[in-house]
């Protein structure tokens, strides 16, 4: 399949905007994001890309900074090229090393993950997923019972079953993300992971010790009070994917009202990862 590739010039100091603008690019279909000097590039399946929806998306953004693109295709062929240069390992408090299928092994790490990017979120690279990896590695995740919500490539899946769990529910409402936590799940051998289609409404009456979200903050609020309901007493709630400030006070202030205690929270620039416990 072909790409296009759209490279994006941002007038803006501030990373959390540009943030903000690639996780709406996310909304609309677009898959891999690169950081240059000037922005960062965005890219998407050029079946899936749809001008109109992309216009309404910086009409939006325009308001707060001022940006351009220059837009490009790129052939089936050459896709693997790209994806490849923009994936580089990476470590998470020295403990975990996350790689794809063509970077070396690394033994003396004592957790490795293989990832291959089809998508971008849920590499490690981005600070809500690195930072949900570390309050992970914080955790005692033996013979637990994991739900993962929002999956993505199943990353924090598979840690937790490299961390110790016994059974592990993944779910994510986009087929790529389906697929692609199936793949991953196969290439970590990580087989006590079960994977799920769609939201809230395929999560099982069931109870789980700890439950992961790594979203956005309007799906997080929309979410957890399901999450309470499936919580088991004690049980842990890890959340990422909103900001410091008014959206951590938002999640706070709602998870509170459902018997979920704050306990802490890592901040990394304007990126938040919060723990909570049900009592």
């Amino acid at each position: 399949m072909n790409y296009k590739e759209l490279d994006f010039t941002l007038n803006s100091s501030e990373d959390y905007q540009r943030d903000l603008l690639i996780d709406s690019l996310s909304g609309i279909g677009f898959e891999t994001f690169e950081e240059t000097d000037r922005g960062f590039k965005a890219y998407i399946q050029d079946s899936e890309f749809n001008q109109e929806s992309l216009d309404e998306v910086i009409a939006e953004y325009q308001e707060m900074f001022s940006l351009s693109y220059e837009a490009k295709l790129i052939p089936h062929e050459n896709w693997n090229e790209v994806w490849e240069s923009n994936f580089q390992p990476l470590i998470i408090a020295d403990q975990c090393y996350v790689r794809a299928t063509f970077h070396k092994p690394q033994p003396e790490f004592p957790i490795e993950i293989i990832i291959d990017p089809k998508m971008a979120f849920g590499t490690g690279h981005h600070q809500t997923t690195s930072m949900m990896m570390q309050l992970m590695l914080e955790e005692d995740f033996k013979d637990k019972k994991v739900l993962d919500m929002g999956c993505g490539t199943g990353i924090l899946a598979i840690l937790a079953q490299k961390r110790g769990a016994k059974e592990i529910l993944a779910i994510d409402y986009d087929v790529l993300c389906f697929d692609s936590t199936l793949e991953n799940r196969k290439l970590n051998d990580t087989s006590e992971i079960k994977v799920l289609c769609g939201s809230k409404e395929v999560i099982p009456d069931e109870k789980f010790d700890i439950v992961l979200a790594n979203i956005n903050r309007n799906i997080l609020l929309d979410q957890l009070e399901r999450y309470a309901e499936v919580l088991s007493e004690n049980g842990y709630l890890f959340l990422s994917g909103f900001y410091d400030g008014i959206d951590l006070e938002m999640i706070r202030k709602k998870a509170e009202s459902l018997n979920l205690k704050y306990i802490t929270h890592k901040k990394d620039k304007e990126w938040v990862a919060a723990k909570f416990q049900f009592i």
